[in-house]
Protein backbone atom coordinates (compact mmCIF):
# COMPACT_ATOMS: atom_id res chain seq x y z
CA UNK A 1 0.00 0.00 0.00
CA UNK A 2 1.29 3.55 -0.90
CA UNK A 3 -0.35 7.04 0.22
CA UNK A 4 -2.74 6.45 -2.12
CA UNK A 5 -4.08 3.00 -0.36
CA UNK A 6 -3.70 4.57 2.59
CA UNK A 7 -6.04 7.30 1.51
CA UNK A 8 -8.08 4.72 0.18
CA UNK A 9 -8.08 2.89 3.12
CA UNK A 10 -8.72 6.10 5.70
CA UNK A 11 -11.94 7.11 3.35
CA UNK A 12 -10.27 10.24 2.09
CA UNK A 13 -12.65 11.73 -0.10
CA UNK A 14 -11.43 15.89 -0.92
CA UNK A 15 -8.55 17.89 0.27
CA UNK A 16 -8.68 21.46 1.14
CA UNK A 17 -7.46 24.43 3.72
CA UNK A 18 -9.65 24.99 6.76
CA UNK A 19 -8.50 25.77 10.52
CA UNK A 20 -8.74 22.69 13.16
CA UNK A 21 -8.03 22.49 17.02
CA UNK A 22 -4.37 21.13 17.79
CA UNK A 23 -6.52 17.82 18.82
CA UNK A 24 -8.18 17.74 16.11
CA UNK A 25 -4.51 17.51 14.14
CA UNK A 26 -3.19 15.09 16.45
CA UNK A 27 -6.00 12.12 16.07
CA UNK A 28 -5.54 12.48 11.96
CA UNK A 29 -1.38 12.65 12.23
CA UNK A 30 -2.35 9.02 14.54
CA UNK A 31 -4.49 7.46 12.14
CA UNK A 32 -2.54 8.40 9.21
CA UNK A 33 0.57 7.64 10.56
CA UNK A 34 -0.99 3.97 11.74
CA UNK A 35 -2.55 3.38 8.58
CA UNK A 36 0.54 4.70 6.40
CA UNK A 37 3.71 2.79 8.20
CA UNK A 38 4.56 -0.12 6.19
CA UNK A 39 3.92 1.51 3.08
CA UNK A 40 5.95 4.47 4.00
CA UNK A 41 9.11 2.34 4.77
CA UNK A 42 8.89 -0.05 2.02
CA UNK A 43 9.62 3.14 -0.31
CA UNK A 44 11.81 4.81 2.17
CA UNK A 45 13.48 2.54 3.98
CA UNK A 46 16.32 1.88 1.77
CA UNK A 47 17.43 5.71 1.75
CA UNK A 48 16.66 5.73 5.42
CA UNK A 49 18.80 3.43 6.75
CA UNK A 50 18.24 0.99 9.23
CA UNK A 51 20.37 2.67 12.05
CA UNK A 52 21.58 5.76 10.26
CA UNK A 53 20.48 9.71 10.62
CA UNK A 54 19.62 11.89 7.68
CA UNK A 55 18.36 15.25 7.99
CA UNK A 56 16.98 15.43 4.81
CA UNK A 57 15.97 14.46 1.50
CA UNK A 58 19.13 15.89 -0.20
CA UNK A 59 20.82 13.21 2.21
CA UNK A 60 22.37 15.55 4.75
CA UNK A 61 24.13 12.79 7.56
CA UNK A 62 24.65 14.24 11.04
CA UNK A 63 27.83 11.51 10.78
CA UNK A 64 29.31 14.64 8.64
CA UNK A 65 27.17 17.33 9.54
CA UNK A 66 27.67 17.35 13.65
CA UNK A 67 24.79 19.41 14.49
CA UNK A 68 24.26 18.05 17.87
CA UNK A 69 27.41 18.48 18.57
CA UNK A 70 28.55 15.72 21.03
CA UNK A 71 26.19 12.86 21.87
CA UNK A 72 28.34 10.29 23.99
CA UNK A 73 27.17 10.40 27.06
CA UNK A 74 23.81 12.62 26.43
CA UNK A 75 20.55 11.64 27.23
CA UNK A 76 18.92 12.46 23.73
CA UNK A 77 15.21 12.70 22.66
CA UNK A 78 13.66 12.29 19.12
CA UNK A 79 10.95 14.13 18.35
CA UNK A 80 8.62 12.23 15.95
CA UNK A 81 10.85 9.51 15.46
CA UNK A 82 8.93 7.06 13.34
CA UNK A 83 11.17 3.94 13.74
CA UNK A 84 13.22 5.54 15.14
CA UNK A 85 16.52 4.63 12.96
CA UNK A 86 18.26 8.17 14.18
CA UNK A 87 17.77 7.30 17.77
CA UNK A 88 19.46 3.84 16.97
CA UNK A 89 22.24 5.55 14.76
CA UNK A 90 23.07 7.73 18.34
CA UNK A 91 23.00 4.93 20.49
CA UNK A 92 25.76 3.24 18.56
CA UNK A 93 27.91 6.52 19.04
CA UNK A 94 27.18 5.96 23.23
CA UNK A 95 24.16 8.32 23.49
CA UNK A 96 21.50 7.80 25.32
CA UNK A 97 18.54 8.20 23.23
CA UNK A 98 14.61 8.23 23.75
CA UNK A 99 12.55 7.85 20.70
CA UNK A 100 9.13 9.40 20.79
CA UNK A 101 6.07 9.28 18.39
CA UNK A 102 2.40 9.63 18.10
CA UNK A 103 1.61 6.48 16.13
CA UNK A 104 2.02 3.20 17.23
CA UNK A 105 2.22 1.57 13.65
CA UNK A 106 5.53 4.23 12.90
CA UNK A 107 6.79 2.79 16.71
CA UNK A 108 5.88 -0.88 15.48
CA UNK A 109 8.34 -0.55 13.09
CA UNK A 110 11.18 0.10 15.48
CA UNK A 111 10.51 -2.53 17.59
CA UNK A 112 12.30 -5.69 17.02
CA UNK A 113 15.46 -3.78 15.28
CA UNK A 114 18.80 -3.96 16.67
CA UNK A 115 20.16 -1.88 19.24
CA UNK A 116 16.87 -1.54 20.98
CA UNK A 117 16.21 1.88 22.34
CA UNK A 118 13.54 2.99 24.29
CA UNK A 119 10.57 4.30 22.57
CA UNK A 120 7.75 6.42 23.70
CA UNK A 121 4.23 7.13 22.09
CA UNK A 122 3.40 10.24 22.86
CA UNK A 123 2.11 13.50 21.21
CA UNK A 124 4.89 15.84 21.28
CA UNK A 125 2.41 18.91 22.17
CA UNK A 126 2.35 17.03 25.31
CA UNK A 127 5.57 15.88 26.76
CA UNK A 128 5.50 12.68 29.06
CA UNK A 129 8.64 13.55 30.98
CA UNK A 130 9.84 15.36 34.00
CA UNK A 131 11.36 19.20 33.45
CA UNK A 132 15.04 18.97 32.55
CA UNK A 133 15.25 15.61 31.37
CA UNK A 134 17.02 15.52 28.26
CA UNK A 135 20.53 17.05 27.15
CA UNK A 136 19.90 17.18 23.42
CA UNK A 137 16.45 17.05 21.53
CA UNK A 138 16.00 16.73 17.65
CA UNK A 139 13.68 15.76 15.20
CA UNK A 140 14.55 15.20 11.21
CA UNK A 141 11.21 16.04 10.01
CA UNK A 142 9.11 14.42 12.58
CA UNK A 143 6.41 16.06 14.75
CA UNK A 144 6.42 20.03 14.03
CA UNK A 145 4.86 19.95 10.11
CA UNK A 146 1.93 17.90 12.00
CA UNK A 147 1.27 20.24 15.49
CA UNK A 148 -1.59 22.20 15.46
CA UNK A 149 0.09 24.16 18.53
CA UNK A 150 3.78 24.65 17.39
CA UNK A 151 4.57 27.39 19.89
CA UNK A 152 3.48 24.84 22.42
CA UNK A 153 5.45 22.07 21.20
CA UNK A 154 8.65 24.41 21.58
CA UNK A 155 7.77 25.19 24.96
CA UNK A 156 7.20 21.51 25.67
CA UNK A 157 10.50 20.60 24.06
CA UNK A 158 12.46 23.47 26.01
CA UNK A 159 10.79 22.10 29.44
CA UNK A 160 12.17 19.08 28.60
CA UNK A 161 15.70 20.16 28.07
CA UNK A 162 18.23 21.29 30.26
CA UNK A 163 19.40 24.90 30.55
CA UNK A 164 22.22 24.91 27.47
CA UNK A 165 20.75 22.34 25.97
CA UNK A 166 20.90 22.04 22.35
CA UNK A 167 17.58 21.47 20.25
CA UNK A 168 17.93 21.13 16.60
CA UNK A 169 15.13 20.23 13.62
CA UNK A 170 14.53 19.49 9.53
CA UNK A 171 11.25 20.60 8.17
CA UNK A 172 10.12 21.64 4.50
CA UNK A 173 11.14 25.19 3.72
CA UNK A 174 8.93 27.71 4.67
CA UNK A 175 8.84 28.84 0.66
CA UNK A 176 8.11 25.31 -0.53
CA UNK A 177 4.50 26.20 0.60
CA UNK A 178 3.75 28.55 -2.16
CA UNK A 179 4.34 26.24 -4.51
CA UNK A 180 2.94 22.70 -5.80
CA UNK A 181 4.20 19.30 -4.36
CA UNK A 182 5.64 18.15 -7.51
CA UNK A 183 8.89 17.00 -8.25
CA UNK A 184 8.40 18.14 -12.13
CA UNK A 185 7.94 21.93 -13.89
CA UNK A 186 4.68 22.12 -12.64
CA UNK A 187 6.18 22.36 -8.78
CA UNK A 188 8.21 25.93 -10.30
CA UNK A 189 5.89 28.41 -10.38
CA UNK A 190 4.01 29.60 -6.84
CA UNK A 191 0.13 29.03 -6.76
CA UNK A 192 -0.38 30.40 -3.41
CA UNK A 193 0.74 32.86 -1.09
CA UNK A 194 3.76 31.92 1.16
CA UNK A 195 2.03 34.15 4.14
CA UNK A 196 -1.44 31.70 3.96
CA UNK A 197 -1.34 29.69 7.17
CA UNK A 198 -4.37 28.03 6.56
CA UNK A 199 -3.58 24.09 7.12
CA UNK A 200 -3.54 21.31 4.52
CA UNK A 201 -6.25 19.19 5.40
CA UNK A 202 -7.36 15.41 3.84
CA UNK A 203 -10.83 14.68 5.10
CA UNK A 204 -13.58 11.83 4.72
CA UNK A 205 -17.26 11.57 3.52
CA UNK A 206 -18.14 13.13 7.32
CA UNK A 207 -15.23 15.96 7.11
CA UNK A 208 -13.68 14.45 9.61
CA UNK A 209 -9.80 15.11 8.93
CA UNK A 210 -7.70 12.07 7.59
CA UNK A 211 -4.27 14.08 6.95
CA UNK A 212 -3.49 17.55 8.25
CA UNK A 213 -0.30 19.65 7.55
CA UNK A 214 0.32 22.85 8.96
CA UNK A 215 2.60 25.90 7.18
CA UNK A 216 4.49 28.08 9.30
CA UNK A 217 6.78 31.05 7.82
CA UNK A 218 10.54 30.81 8.71
CA UNK A 219 9.35 34.45 11.02
CA UNK A 220 6.89 32.24 13.03
CA UNK A 221 9.56 29.52 13.64
CA UNK A 222 12.23 31.91 14.97
CA UNK A 223 9.08 33.60 16.98
CA UNK A 224 8.46 30.45 18.29
CA UNK A 225 11.84 29.13 19.21
CA UNK A 226 12.41 32.76 20.66
CA UNK A 227 9.27 32.83 22.76
CA UNK A 228 9.93 29.50 24.04
CA UNK A 229 13.97 30.68 26.03
CA UNK A 230 15.82 29.58 22.98
CA UNK A 231 18.75 31.08 20.68
CA UNK A 232 19.26 30.48 17.25
CA UNK A 233 22.44 29.50 16.21
CA UNK A 234 21.97 28.17 13.09
CA UNK A 235 19.78 28.27 9.90
CA UNK A 236 20.97 25.68 7.45
CA UNK A 237 19.34 25.41 3.86
CA UNK A 238 21.06 22.44 2.21
CA UNK A 239 21.90 22.54 -1.48
CA UNK A 240 20.59 19.69 -3.37
CA UNK A 241 23.85 17.68 -4.13
CA UNK A 242 24.57 17.00 -8.00
CA UNK A 243 25.29 12.79 -7.38
CA UNK A 244 22.10 12.79 -5.61
CA UNK A 245 19.51 11.71 -8.65
CA UNK A 246 16.75 10.14 -6.76
CA UNK A 247 13.50 11.75 -5.96
CA UNK A 248 11.48 11.93 -2.86
CA UNK A 249 7.33 13.65 -3.36
CA UNK A 250 7.92 17.23 -4.16
CA UNK A 251 12.21 16.58 -3.63
CA UNK A 252 13.74 16.31 -6.78
CA UNK A 253 17.42 17.37 -8.54
CA UNK A 254 15.16 19.75 -10.76
CA UNK A 255 14.24 21.52 -7.76
CA UNK A 256 16.83 21.44 -5.65
CA UNK A 257 18.88 22.82 -8.48
CA UNK A 258 16.59 25.91 -7.85
CA UNK A 259 14.73 25.97 -4.82
CA UNK A 260 15.90 25.15 -0.96
CA UNK A 261 13.82 22.25 -0.03
CA UNK A 262 14.72 22.07 3.91
CA UNK A 263 15.35 24.26 6.89
CA UNK A 264 17.27 22.91 10.01
CA UNK A 265 16.81 25.34 12.77
CA UNK A 266 20.04 24.73 15.20
CA UNK A 267 19.08 26.24 18.38
CA UNK A 268 19.95 26.64 21.86
CA UNK A 269 18.19 26.58 24.90
CA UNK A 270 19.24 29.61 27.50
CA UNK A 271 21.48 28.73 30.50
Amino acid sequence: MDAVGTERDLGTVGVGRRSLDPAESARASRRWWDADAEAYHRQHGGFLGDADFVWCPEGLREETAGLLGPVAGRRVLEVGAGSAMCARWLAGQGARPVALDISAGMLAQARHRRPAVPLVQADAQRLPFRTGSFDLAFSAYGALPFAGDAAGLQAEVARALRPGGRWVFSVTHPIRWAFPDSPGEDGLTATMSYFDRSPYVEFDADRRATYVEHHRTLGDRVRDLAGAGFRLLELIEPEWPAELTESWGGWSPLRGRLLPGTAIFVTELAG
